[in-house]
């Protein structure tokens, strides 16, 4: 029969499919081209669908049938002549042979050769004429912690002190019976008084701070009343006054001179709060501050003391 494949020969060893002569391979070329064509078709009707019309071509029966004829067509030219292997698989599938007019190596599948990789990792896809894989991102610098700085405090260096201005230490001496009177009746060393007046108003009875504090020892309204100040303005009151305040200091934090400064800037909550000298910066400079100019004074009264 014209229409049937002829057996003529045992398939390949390992294989079920018999093979086919001369004429049932011319035939089974043809039948696998047309498929590929077929495909073509399809796709390049799916790609024509994707572009918008002009306007000016009419949707008329006529234009369909002949440009579907016309994609036929190139569908079939462009079958004989590309390398999409589709129809080349079809045949192969049958006969276990290249399909004939396939050009050199198109059979060939792009595969990259690839070391085997370790069970369980994953490794990237390569594609052949694409960059191979990209190499790991550097992993970012390592942030260095930051240290806290504790700086030395000038009165932790023996010897080693930096005196207030001329201007106020020619103050201070103005009110020296003042301050020593205050400093018998209070229990508060006069060096202690005399280094917060230094840093506070630098001597002046008359200062007044941004916050409202007032005089010698710069006392706030609130503090004035609870010490029995009338007039801050009076350097006698506010040096009583503030002595007074640096004894309740002292009671409450007793030996601990750098609570009782921070005490006297910050308020003795905050020391609380914190066991000790509060983690504020301008508190802090005050303590060092007024250690700096105690030392001082200490010094220079042992030197009076001596002569």
């Amino acid at each position: 029969m014209d229409g049937a494949a002829h057996i003529t020969s045992p398939a390949p060893a390992g294989k079920n499919t018999p093979a086919l002569d001369a004429k049932g391979k011319a035939r089974l070329q043809k039948a696998v081209r047309d498929f590929e064509a077929i495909f073509m078709g399809m796709m390049m009707k799916s790609m024509r669908s994707t572009v918008p019309k002009d306007g000016q071509s009419g949707d008329s029966f006529g234009d369909d049938v002949m440009e579907s004829l016309f994609d036929a067509e190139v569908a079939k030219k462009m079958a004989g002549r590309s390398n999409l292997g589709l129809a080349d698989m079809l045949y192969r599938s049958i006969t276990h042979e290249p399909l004939p007019g396939t050009p050199p190596g198109a059979d060939k599948a792009a595969v990259v050769p690839q070391t085997p990789a370790p069970q369980g990792v994953p490794q990237p896809r390569v594609l052949q004429g694409a960059p191979g894989p990209l190499p790991p991102p550097a992993p970012a610098p390592a942030k260095t912690p930051r240290t806290a700085v504790t700086v030395p405090h000038p009165a932790a260096q023996q010897g080693v002190w930096t005196a207030p201005s001329a201007s106020t230490l020619d103050r201070i001496a103005s009110y020296e019976n003042i301050i020593q009177d205050a400093s018998q009746k209070h229990g508060v060393d006069t060096t202690m008084i005399k280094a917060v007046i230094a840093a506070e108003s630098a001597g002046k009875a008359d200062a007044v701070s941004a916050k409202d504090a007032k005089g010698l020892m710069q006392l706030t309204d609130t503090t004035a009343a609870d010490m029995g100040v009338a007039n801050v303005w009076n350097p006698a009151e506010n040096i009583h006054g503030g002595a007074k305040y640096l004894q309740s200091l002292t009671r409450r934090f007793p030996g601990n001179t750098a609570s009782i400064i921070a005490s006297y800037n910050a308020g003795p909550g905050q020391v609380a709060k914190h066991g000790g000298v509060p983690p504020i910066r301008e508190t802090q400079a005050y303590v060092r501050r007024v250690m700096n100019y105690m030392k001082y004074f200490e010094k220079e009264e042992a030197s009076n003391e001596g002569r």
